[in-house]
C-alpha cells in the first residue's frame, strides 16, 4: 500500500448525512455511541446469519466513509472508537492482502510472543488466509465474545507493527522513503494495538461505552 490505509470511493448515505447534519461535538458523540451500541446489540439479537454477514461486508458495499462519519472522531477507548479501528484494519487487509501477508509473516518470525496464537492465523499465512482471518475476527465481534475479538485484533496489529518495523530497518539505507512509510505504518499499528487492548479490558469491566 502506498499509504497507511487507503480508502475506497465514497458512497453517500442519506441516513448518515441526516445524523451528522449538525457539527455540534456533543451531538456527534451521542450519535456515535448510540449507533455503535445499537448496531452491536441488534447483531447479537438477530438470528439471521445474513445480517451479520452484511455487517462484515459493510465497507465493501458502502466504503469506509460512512463509518468514518459515525465513529472516526470518537475516543480510541470507546465502543465506537474500537469498532472504527476494527473496520479500518479489515479494510487495510482487504485493500492490500499481499502487503498484509508480508508484514504478518515477517512480524510473526521476529516477534517472540504469543500474539500469533491469539490472532489465530494459520502458519504460514498468505493473503487469502489473512482476509479470512480478519473477517472471522469481525464476525466474532458481532456473534461471540467482543473482548476476545478486540484481543485478536490487537494481537494482529502487534504482529504487523513488528513486521513493518523490521521492513523499515531493511530499507533504511537503500530506500529511505519506503523505510519512512513502513515506520509510520508501524507506529499506527502499534497505537491501534494498545487502544484495542485497553478497550478489551474495559469491555470486560463493563466500562467500554
Amino acid at each position: 500500500m502506498t499509504s497507511d490505509f487507503s480508502r475506497p470511493v465514497f458512497r453517500p448515505s442519506a441516513t448518515f448525512d441526516r445524523l451528522f447534519a449538525s457539527e455540534d461535538p456533543a451531538e456527534v458523540s451521542r450519535a456515535a455511541h448510540a449507533t455503535a451500541t445499537t448496531l452491536l446489540a441488534r447483531a447479537r439479537e438477530d438470528e439471521d446469519p445474513a445480517t451479520v454477514e452484511r455487517l462484515i461486508a459493510f465497507t465493501a458495499s458502502h466504503g469506509i466513509d460512512d463509518i468514518a462519519q459515525l465513529w472516526s472522531r470518537s475516543p480510541a477507548k470507546s465502543l465506537p472508537g474500537a469498532l472504527w479501528r476494527m473496520y479500518l484494519m479489515q479494510l487495510s487487509i482487504h485493500d492490500d492482502p499481499q502487503t498484509a501477508a508480508l508484514l504478518y509473516e515477517r512480524g510473526r518470525h521476529e516477534l517472540r510472543t504469543t500474539d500469533a496464537v491469539v490472532a489465530g492465523a494459520p502458519m504460514p499465512a498468505g493473503p487469502e488466509e489473512l482476509v479470512t482471518l480478519i473477517d472471522a475476527i469481525l464476525r466474532g465481534a458481532f456473534t461471540g465474545d467482543f473482548a476476545v475479538a478486540l484481543d485478536r485484533t490487537a494481537a494482529f496489529c502487534r504482529i504487523q507493527a513488528s513486521g513493518s518495523t523490521h521492513l523499515a530497518d531493511d530499507y533504511e539505507t537503500t530506500e529511505p522513503e519506503r523505510a519512512s512509510a513502513f515506520t509510520t505504518r508501524a507506529l499506527r499499528l502499534a497505537s491501534f494495538a494498545d487502544d484495542l487492548a485497553v478497550a478489551s479490558r474495559m469491555w470486560r469491566r463493563d466500562e467500554l461505552l
